[in-house]
């Protein structure tokens, strides 16, 4: 089972139906070093699905200070897949560590 930190649109329970075909557990937890920005989604299935034109996006500052609260969720590998497919291009995957001290993967936006 893979571990996914979501802080945005992927809580959505309609995003998670058409992106998992189910709803998801998960518990809260905060990431620190970075701050919300938001993104533009020009995808109209993932605009369809969310209902909004612009999504959060994690910005890397490196300051602890700076911390983004949200849930980890517990999800299967093709359910992974299917969020890479959901977050498409303006955004890039990868693991981080959190104040739970869980290792999860998350959606940071591309560049930062």
């Amino acid at each position: 089972m893979e571990k996914l930190f979501s802080y945005g649109t992927l809580q959505l329970e309609q995003v998670q139906l058409d992106t998992f075909g189910r709803l998801l557990e998960g518990q809260a937890d905060t990431l620190q070093g970075y701050v919300l920005g938001e993104v533009e989604i020009t995808d109209a299935a993932v605009h369809k699905s969310s209902g909004q034109r612009f999504h959060p996006a994690l910005i890397k500052t490196g300051l602890p200070t700076d911390t983004v609260t949200g849930t980890i969720f517990t999800i299967t590998l093709e359910e992974l897949a299917n969020a890479d497919s959901y977050e498409v291009n303006d955004y890039i995957r990868i693991e981080e560590s959190f104040s739970s001290g869980i290792n999860a993967w998350v959606y940071v936006a591309k560049g930062c």
